[in-house]
């Protein structure tokens, strides 16, 4: 992918104006400490009541959940299917073997053949998505290889982090309970959409729909993390 033109620092919400601030950071590696990397690298820019917007796929990183795809062995079950998932315009996923062995490994054999039928179900009646409702998160929010934009994990597959929801909640703990706490899958195709939060439920909705236009960048900008504040409420 090639660089974009930045975004504006600042969006209007419902009449709302909120800041988004890219943190940029070193490559966050397997093992760091989520509270400790948003400490060195956000620290000097939290003010009380802000909230701290994460990647997932760097929240996953840091859990030791990317996998190099050359340790990962698709098996039949796992060839049929990924020759199965539709083409589209927004990314490889499922439709990688080895994304979607990686799948049916953190999910279960039984859960992916269950979202298989529901899937076939589904388009008899006309619906779509209900092998990811079935599935979960691992799976929906799996990222093939070669499609991570910074190269050190560009050999990997990637899924959902563990635990979103107690993630986020002890990550608001560790940093002193001040600021809240989002993890959120954000791209330059689909809208915004909020994995787990400390938020109250409608302030994570326009937490998503500030992110729609992807401020924290698609490829090698390295900003995993984000700062979200509201400047002037309605």
């Amino acid at each position: 992918m090639s660089p974009r033109e930045p975004r504006p620092r600042t969006v209007v919400v419902d009449g709302r104006t909120f800041e988004r601030v890219p943190v940029r950071t070193r490559v966050l590696l397997p093992g760091d400490d989520i509270a400790s990397a948003i400490r060195e690298h956000a620290g000097d820019e939290l003010r009380p009541g802000d909230t701290v917007l994460l990647s997932e796929s760097a929240v996953a990183i840091m859990q030791g959940r990317a996998r190099d795809w050359r340790t990962i062995h698709p098996g039949r079950l796992a060839r049929f299917l990924s020759s199965r998932v539709i083409r589209t315009s927004w990314g490889t996923g499922l439709r990688s073997p080895y994304a979607m062995q990686y799948a049916i490994e953190l999910t279960g054999t039984w859960r992916i053949l269950a979202a298989g039928t529901a899937h076939v179900a589904g388009r008899l009646l006309g619906r779509k998505g209900w092998f990811y409702l079935v599935a979960g998160l691992n799976a929906r929010m799996m990222d093939a290889e070669h499609t991570m934009g910074v190269a050190e994990f560009h050999e990997c597959c990637i899924p959902a982090p563990a635990d979103p929801a107690g993630t986020v909640r002890a990550v608001k703990v560790a940093l002193g309970g001040a600021v809240d706490v989002a993890i959120a899958d954000i791209n330059d195709i689909a809208p915004a959409w909020v994995v787990a939060s400390t938020l109250p439920k409608d302030r994570a909705r326009l937490l998503a729909r500030s992110f729609d236009d992807n401020p924290l960048g698609q490829t090698d900008e390295k900003t995993p993390l984000g700062i979200w504040r509201e400047v002037a409420p309605a």
